[in-house]
């Protein structure tokens, strides 16, 4: 049984990659395509810019670009608020969000109950 190839909107990558912008805005869905037929930002060409010339340990704060067939790929540090998580690009993450990939909260953990709590909270176990 042969290996199924990948496919978005049913084009390969090799496709995808020959598409400018203008041309892979119909494929995408409607909140990607009137981010991008509102322009690049300058902090957005600059990271691309980054991935096109296939620099090492690219770090970024923007979060709000979307993942386009010639960042499959690349490895891109993205800032969560506390520090910079690798994420690598894959060719699945093409028409999402950059950010998506990177949590941004933590999991909320309750310890034992603080000054103030209630009896009935106080009686609970800690552990």
């Amino acid at each position: 049984m042969a290996k199924k190839e990948a496919t978005y909107q049913g084009k390969t990558l090799e496709e995808l990659q020959a598409l400018s912008i203008t041309e892979l805005m119909p494929l995408f869905p409607a909140r990607q395509r009137r981010s991008l037929k509102r322009g690049l930002t300058d902090q957005e060409k600059k990271l691309l810019k980054k991935i096109k010339a296939k620099e090492q340990n690219i770090e970024t704060q923007c979060k709000d670009l979307i993942i386009l067939p010639s960042m499959v790929g690349a490895t891109v540090k993205i800032h969560t608020g506390k520090e910079y998580l690798p994420v690598a690009l894959t060719f699945d993450m093409i028409g999402h969000y950059i950010g998506e990939f990177v949590l941004t909260r933590k999991r909320v953990e309750h310890s034992a109950p603080g000054i103030g709590a209630t009896r009935s909270s106080a009686a609970l176990s800690v552990k």
